[in-house]
């Protein structure tokens, strides 16, 4: 096959599933086009497609359903995978790893006349659809970035109401006139839904809600419940209204991390300081950030030392210090002092845009629940129309009842049966929790890891960088024939300048225990045996045990409390200062603060847990041992995969914990792979999902996300089916009518959307 792209538009007026739904139908059916996906809560449409698909007619056909289409810029047109490989929609959690989740991404655009081309359909096609916003749609379905009143959906609401209730006072007034006045009123509503519902029959979809409402209220009419139909018309209406600003929280809560990063910064350029906007910084340029600022740009620190709060990105709770080379993120907020910061990604990459950009994707990406509510409401809604013409038409057929009652019985059946809230209910819920993970600094990749993750009995976990710091801290400092402050002491002028992670827990220990270090002369290293300088005019020498043992003599006590520290896992180095055995110095990479928590959460929920690591034997069982985890030690990658595999025949779901790079194999045959590590360096090509903030607890706080979404998905089946089969009952009793039928799909509606955005508050 030819090369495929995909592209990407701007979707306004979305404000629930089935809106999604029309527009993927109709989309489908255009020529050249291979798949579609399409977010509500991102408000967003990515199309599949060969190189000659006309993005004109793709614009103007949604634009045409009440849907204004623009095209995103052209940085979004990408070389798009086989589908026949891996396509869009995945039917397993874990069958997508490596699908183009990167379509975002920053590779090189095909050159040539494909370029072209593309170039100039983005012209036409955001022409078209901005043609389209006036010329094209019935009213503007979705959410207005102002109050809802101003928006054209609030305007034609208030307008149906008003137009309701001067109905009822021409009717007061004048009797005889009522049926016409309610007539007219009915109409100013329902003519925009009449045109969606005919539009979107005519692009695929007959059996739209638009579709069951516009019937009812022409059914009504012609029964001369003019009333009723005017009422009807305009509940639906108000339904519709709530949705769409409902709908804009769950987007707007997301969104809100964009606002983060400040507008402007302050760049450094020969010797001085202008402000300049954020988004034209450029890799490698030098920004100032003084004290209380957000931190404008992903970076690193080249001067200053503060304290950085970086709870809006990560969720941690305690301000970071920072100093030198260490990272920053654009949008956390600089404490106590000035630090001038090496931008390291432009605007459109940092870590904020590339959470915002990652969750809008995984919107796009449906659930296994979703997928199953969107084939049964298929079959659902033209199952709705024949009951309702039955019970319309067979008792006064064959029991000779009264027409008019039954028609009215089975046009409130109609309106009962639109299933606005039950394929709301899925993605409503999946949107909220994608949302809200992000804020703390989760990262999903759609509805399906969402639901896997709840399904976990089995969680492995590498050790170095995951439930360990991945850097060696220094944890004693043993004193022979000198103390313990003089041991480090001259242990530390040995290793200054050196990057070494040895070198550099020694150094991080002296600055701690504020340990002045003497300068040194003739420093030199000896090759596997360890470093050499004259300090003080005294020889020192640190080095591994072997190494000292050849300069001097160690007694057994001192090689038993040595060997006793490499029994615990630590390496061990002795220092030797004129032939003395000074002291030694015991290292090793300790287990993160929060690992034994976050363990304990998981077996606390009967997740079994396991440690895969490369490491030595000794080092790992040591660790395990202290954070009561099952070990298996001196592992390649391919091991771990196999270790995986063992677990899945075992019957376990296995989830996989890793830095998301030498994990790669293992994370991929997992069911759910989990990529740990801060901010760029999150692997996310490989993992379903990323904790952005490496604490070993948020795997928990993954799960129990997961099992809450899946328990409000189940919530809300249950209210919208509930609603829908009591009225069923009593409309067919005859104890309610039209009103109260309309009620019941947009009440459950309404009671649906704000069970979901239950889920966008975080748990304390």
């Amino acid at each position: 096959m030819g090369t495929s792209y995909n592209t990407r538009f701007k979707i306004d007026g979305m404000d629930c599933a089935s809106c999604a739904s029309k527009i993927d139908t109709a989309v489908r059916r255009m020529p050249g086009v291979e798949d579609v996906s399409v977010s509500v809560t991102a408000g967003t449409m990515t199309v599949m497609h060969d190189d000659v698909s006309d993005l004109i007619a793709i614009g103007k056909k949604v634009s045409g359903l009440g849907y204004p289409a623009t095209r995103l810029a052209d940085r979004d047109v990408k070389p798009a995978p086989d589908p026949h490989v891996h396509g869009p929609s995945c039917s397993h959690n874990h069958d997508h790893k490596g699908h183009d989740h990167g379509e975002h991404g920053h590779g090189n655009h095909d050159h040539g006349t494909d370029h072209k081309h593309n170039h100039e359909h983005d012209r036409a096609a955001s022409a078209a659809a901005d043609d389209g916003i006036e010329g094209l749609h019935g009213h503007d379905h979705g959410v207005s970035d102002g109050p809802w009143w101003r928006s054209r959906k609030g305007r034609l609401t208030i307008m149906a109401g008003l137009a309701l209730v001067l109905a009822y006072g021409i009717g007061h007034l004048f009797p005889a006139i009522q049926l016409y006045a309610f007539t007219a009123a009915m109409l100013v509503g329902l003519f925009p839904i009449a045109r969606r519902a005919i539009m979107a029959a005519l692009a695929g979809t007959p059996f739209s809600i638009e579709m069951l409402m516009t019937i009812a209220a022409v059914g009504a009419l012609i029964i001369n419940a003019t009333e009723e139909a005017a009422a009807v018309v305009f509940l639906f209406l108000v339904g519709e209204l709530l949705e769409g600003v409902a709908a804009g929280k769950a987007r707007a809560s997301i969104k809100s991390l964009s606002a983060l990063v400040p507008k402007t910064a302050l760049l450094e350029e020969n010797g001085k300081t202008r402000e300049v906007p954020a988004e034209s910084l450029a890799v490698g340029s030098v920004i100032l950030v003084r004290p209380g600022d957000r931190i404008s740009a992903d970076g690193t620190v080249v001067s200053g030392e503060s304290a950085i709060d970086e709870a809006p990105v990560t969720g941690e709770s305690v301000p970071v210090r920072k100093s030198v080379d260490d990272a920053v993120f654009a949008g956390t907020v600089n404490g106590d002092a000035a630090l001038r910061v090496r931008v390291t990604a432009a605007a459109q990459d940092n870590t904020i845009a590339r959470v915002v950009r990652l969750v809008e994707e995984a919107q796009e990406s449906r659930a296994p629940t979703e997928r199953f509510i969107d084939r049964f409401s298929k079959y659902y809604t033209p199952g709705v129309v024949v009951v309702a013409a039955l019970v319309a038409v067979l008792p006064p057929l064959l029991l000779e009842a009264d027409w008019s009652e039954w028609v009215y019985k089975g046009l409130a059946i109609l309106l009962i049966g639109c299933p606005c809230a039950l394929v709301i209910s899925t993605p409503a819920a999946i949107a909220a929790s994608l949302s809200s993970g992000a804020r703390r600094g989760l990262l999903l990749k759609g509805g399906a890891v969402l639901e896997g993750l709840g399904k976990l009995t089995a969680v492995a976990l590498d050790k170095t960088g995951t439930l360990t710091e991945g850097k060696p801290k220094v944890t004693d400092v043993l004193a022979f024939e000198k103390t313990a402050v003089e041991t480090l002491r001259l242990a530390a002028a040995l290793e200054t300048g050196s990057s070494h992670p040895l070198a550099l827990a020694i150094l991080a220990k002296a600055e701690e225990d504020g340990v002045e270090i003497p300068p040194v002369d003739d420093a030199k290293a000896l090759g596997g045996k360890g470093v050499a300088a004259r300090v003080e005019g005294t020889d020192v020498f640190l080095g591994s045990p072997n190494a000292a043992a050849e300069r001097v003599a160690i007694s057994q006590e001192r090689l038993d409390a040595i060997a006793a520290l490499n029994d615990q896992g630590k390496t061990v180095s002795l220092l030797i200062a004129d032939d003395v055995l000074c002291g030694a110095i015991a290292m090793r990479d300790e287990p993160r603060a929060d690992a034994v928590a976050g363990l304990k959460a998981l077996t606390d929920r009967g997740i079994k847990v396991v440690m895969l690591t490369g490491d030595n034997k000794r080092t790992a069982t040591a660790i395990g041992a202290q954070l009561g985890i099952d070990v298996r030690a001196e592992l390649l990658p391919q091991d771990k995969q196999r270790i995986v595999g063992e677990l899945q025949k075992e019957g376990y779901i296995v989830g996989k914990v890793g830095d998301g790079i030498n994990d790669a194999p293992a994370l991929a045959a997992a069911n759910v792979g989990i990529a740990m590590g801060g901010g760029t360096d999150v692997a996310l090509e490989t993992a379903d999902a990323a904790i952005l903030h490496s604490r070993v607890g948020d795997v928990a706080q993954m799960v129990s996300l997961s099992q809450r979404t899946m328990r409000n998905i189940f919530q809300n089946i249950a209210m919208s089916l509930g609603l829908k089969a009591v009225f069923l009952v009593t409309t067919i009793a005859g104890i309610t009518g039209l009103w109260p039928a309309i009620l019941a799909d947009t009440g459950a509606t309404v009671l649906v959307t704000l069970n979901a955005l239950r889920l966008l508050k975080i748990p304390k």
